[in-house]
């Protein structure tokens, strides 16, 4: 009777353990940079998803400014809990501006993991 009891704790406890999966929030962090090198505070960060990308990207567009650091962070778990369980990699494009300056860049994103890019800005 022990033997069976203590079997059956011990399969309820490796199904709780195992039911139990770590959700990694899905992160782009974008830091901006000035040609001599130099973080950029209160850049305008526009991400928006590639649709033209193979696989090809949903509808998206978030736009943040950067921190007193020099860098963003855009919570890209808002894309992929729409996006559907299948589709774990997207592709954005980043556009930054800051004051009359213009700059872009490419980033590719997956659930549950951090993207970090770095955009400079020209002369």
């Amino acid at each position: 009777m022990k033997k069976a009891l203590f079997g059956i704790s011990f399969l309820f406890i490796l199904l709780i353990i195992g039911s139990c999966k770590s959700k990694d929030p899905a992160i782009l962090k974008v830091f901006v940079r000035s040609s001599s090198n130099q973080l950029m505070n209160g850049a305008k960060v526009v991400v928006i998803g590639d649709q033209q990308s193979t696989p090809p990207t949903l509808n998206f567009v978030d736009t943040s400014y950067t921190n007193s650091s020099g860098f963003t962070v855009v919570d890209m778990d808002q894309y992929f809990d729409v996006s559907g369980a299948d589709n774990t990699t997207g592709y954005f494009d980043i556009i930054v501006k800051y004051n009359t300056k213009t700059a872009t860049g490419y980033s590719r994103c997956r659930v549950h993991t951090t993207s970090v890019e770095t955009i400079y800005l020209p002369n």
